[in-house]
């Protein structure tokens, strides 16, 4: 079976519905012939309405449609009969869309809660018929205004996932295969880099069923808020997230350094977003099992003032001991909390 493509951000061609015409009639009957003007008034154009959606993770149908328009407003008829209102457009959007305009890049507004709602574009108001006009001296009048045209406007939508933790690291350290252990998540895990291409969610249920949702974003390289690997395309994703998990790969499998890899991957997330790195997280040093990274972690903690915390994604060595962490550092009322394997954000000195 294909995967199904995810899509985070796209442009869409927004146009609300133009207000209906005002009507000019007047009343004839048998035995009124002249019974006065009695047009109706034109409906108001539909608006477009985001509306964030739990059920919706992707953005990928308005990727393919492009270009969305409201129902216009119906003409106002005789006999006053108003004209009927153009229905609303509503975009369903995941929980966490945030609207720009394309040409400007003003911000329009977010939906981040399910069911919240966000008109991006207004419907026109519908036109007055002649019997708005009618006055002791002006019995016929032949006056009336047509109905205004809807807004229209380009949007940029990018998806910001909402999620209560973000998981941090370069590639192939292990998040996929972490998240698999802690959460429901099925992501995609293999033994190369870049297995995860697009943000996976999965939700942490700890014993008291309380729940804290955990959010896997695709590797990250040196230079990345460059261009390079996947880039910092995904990065946003982890701005709504309160709190971060870093995973080194303590073994070193690919031949690179776990502390030029926890000094890098700061370093793009403040070239990013420079509040990034000030979040609580834990520091997570991943592939415990491998005979390497005893020693590695030994050199890394000489190295570094953080605490880490050892585990094996692969073994599931430490993963009860994280869950708990995850839970002290999410339930906490304030940052910093003491006993908290690196509590806000990864304190190190190289």
């Amino acid at each position: 079976m294909k995967a199904r493509r995810f899509v985070d951000s796209v442009v869409v061609a927004a146009q609300a519905g133009n207000g209906g015409n005002g009507c000019v009639s007047f009343r004839r009957e048998k035995y009124e012939p002249r019974g006065g003007p009695d047009g109706g008034d034109g409906g108001r154009g539909g608006d477009v309405v985001l509306r964030a959606d739990a059920d919706t993770d992707s953005l990928v149908a308005l990727y393919y449609s492009p270009s969305q328009s409201a129902a216009h407003g119906g003409h106002g008829r005789g006999k006053r009969q108003h004209g009927r209102n153009g229905g609303d457009l509503i975009l369903r959007v995941p929980c966490g869309t945030e609207a720009r305009d394309n040409r400007t890049g003003r911000v329009i507004g977010e939906v981040v809660e399910h069911g919240a709602q966000l008109v991006v574009a207004r419907g026109g108001k519908g036109g007055l018929g002649n019997c708005h006009w009618k006055t002791s001296s002006h019995r016929a009048p032949r006056e009336h205004t047509d109905g205004e045209r809807g807004a229209g406007v380009v949007l940029r939508l990018d998806l910001k996932l909402v999620a209560d933790i973000g998981l941090v690291g370069f590639p192939n350290a292990g998040k996929s295969s972490l998240l698999s252990r802690i959460s429901d998540a099925h992501p995609k895990i293999a033994a190369y880099p870049f297995t995860t291409l697009h943000p996976v969610i999965g939700t942490v249920v700890f014993d008291d069923y309380s729940r804290v949702t955990v959010a896997d974003i695709p590797g990250l390289v040196e230079n990345a808020h460059e261009g390079a690997g996947l880039g910092d395309r995904f990065l946003r994703h982890v701005e709504r997230a309160a709190c971060l998990i870093y995973v080194l790969d303590m073994a070193g499998v690919d031949g690179r350094s776990p502390a030029a890899d926890y000094r890098n991957l700061r370093a793009e997330l403040a070239a990013y977003r420079a509040d990034l790195v000030n979040r609580p997280g834990l520091l997570v040093a991943n592939k415990m099992d491998l005979p390497e990274a005893a020693d590695n972690l030994a050199a890394f903690q000489r190295r570094f003032r953080a605490r880490i915390l050892p585990l094996s994604a692969a073994t599931g060595d430490g993963i009860g001991e994280l869950k708990s962490a995850i839970r002290a550092l999410t339930s906490s009322d304030s940052a910093g909390t003491p006993g908290l394997p690196c509590a806000r954000g990864p304190g190190a000195r190289a």
